[in-house]
């Protein structure tokens, strides 16, 4: 049955996410905040470094090349050099993906 009203998507938070945690795993608060705090940390020191962070049957998170492009300033009427640069960015392994596929409704 279609119902328009529940097309809201929801959204979780860190803190949702160590409260949920903490739950399955009996585990305080903050010890399970502490940890998901250095797994961030870890995360962002090893792309900094230019390491990629591979995680089986979760994703990766990866680091992705934007080459050099020519943009505008359209406030100035002007063109500008955009340089190359890097980005990080998430992959999401292959069964994570299909698992969003098979479970999360179209919207």
């Amino acid at each position: 049955m279609y119902k328009p009203h529940l097309l809201n998507y929801t959204k979780m938070t860190k803190a949702d996410i160590v409260a949920k945690i903490s739950e399955k795993l009996g585990m305080e608060k903050g010890d399970v905040q502490a940890t998901v705090e250095t797994f961030m940390e870890e995360v962002k020191t090893s792309l900094e470094a230019g390491d990629n962070v591979y995680l089986r049957g979760f994703g990766s998170f990866i680091i992705k090349t934007r080459a050099e492009k020519t943009g505008r300033n359209i406030s100035k009427n002007t063109t500008i050099k955009i340089p190359a640069h890097n980005i990080p960015a998430f992959k999401p392994a292959k069964v994570f993906v299909e698992g969003v596929k098979s479970n999360v409704e179209v919207k």
